[in-house]
């Protein structure tokens, strides 16, 4: 038994309200999610250096401890990452998107449609991606309260972000569709694609609400 036994429906703190339906859910892929958001690459780049240091300095036990202490980290971060993916659900709704996260403490996040002005599609490799929403008018959604399910560098305006997403454009498609099924007269934009990520968060507008 799990702490998410108790849900109704997958990802949902209760059952639908007549009207809505599910469109799209899906979880991170922990592979992408360690990579893009936890930067695993850069952090082992960062040991094999302090290693390399020790090497060409003569400071054998010091490099050793280099790459002692990056494997160790590493397999944090793999286990970090794979824990984020088994417990997250993200669901789109013709009314809302709720963020299901949390490892130790769980909580659903909802976010309704109405409430998103747009949706910055990041591209990664082999389809997957990332979908950062920025939502309208004032809310109580901290930074604290959604990392790592939150856009880098946007500390003041924090934007939840469906991180690491293995069908990141086919969810920021359904996501359009509600967006513009909710306001009728106004018609989503196209999401533009990007080139994979580069190290820091160049999200493409899209999916206006």
């Amino acid at each position: 038994m799990t702490e998410y036994d108790h849900e109704p429906i997958r990802g949902l703190p209760g059952d639908l309200p007549a009207g809505e339906r599910i469109l799209w859910q899906g979880s991170p892929e922990w592979r992408t999610f360690a990579r893009t958001a936890l930067h695993t690459r850069w952090i082992s780049a960062y040991f094999a250096a302090l290693a390399l240091l020790g090497l060409a300095s003569g400071k054998l036990i010091g490099a050793a401890a280099a790459v002692i202490g990056g494997a160790i980290t590493q397999g944090l971060l793999a286990l970090f990452a794979v824990l984020v993916a088994r417990t997250t659900v993200y669901t789109i709704t013709n009314r809302r998107v709720v963020l299901r996260v949390g490892i130790a403490l769980n909580k659903c996040i909802n976010l309704p449609l109405a409430l998103i002005g747009s949706a910055n599609l990041r591209n990664h490799q082999a389809g997957h991606g990332d979908i950062a929403l920025v939502l309208t008018g004032s809310h109580r959604l901290g930074l604290a309260m959604l990392w790592p399910h939150a856009r880098p560098w946007h500390l003041s305006k924090p934007q939840p972000m469906l991180r690491a997403l293995p069908d990141a454009q086919a969810a920021a498609a359904v996501l359009a569709s509600a967006c513009a099924a909710i306001v009728p007269h106004q018609v989503a934009a196209p999401l533009r694609t990007a080139k994979p990520a580069p190290a820091r968060d160049h999200g493409l507008q899209g999916a206006a609400a």
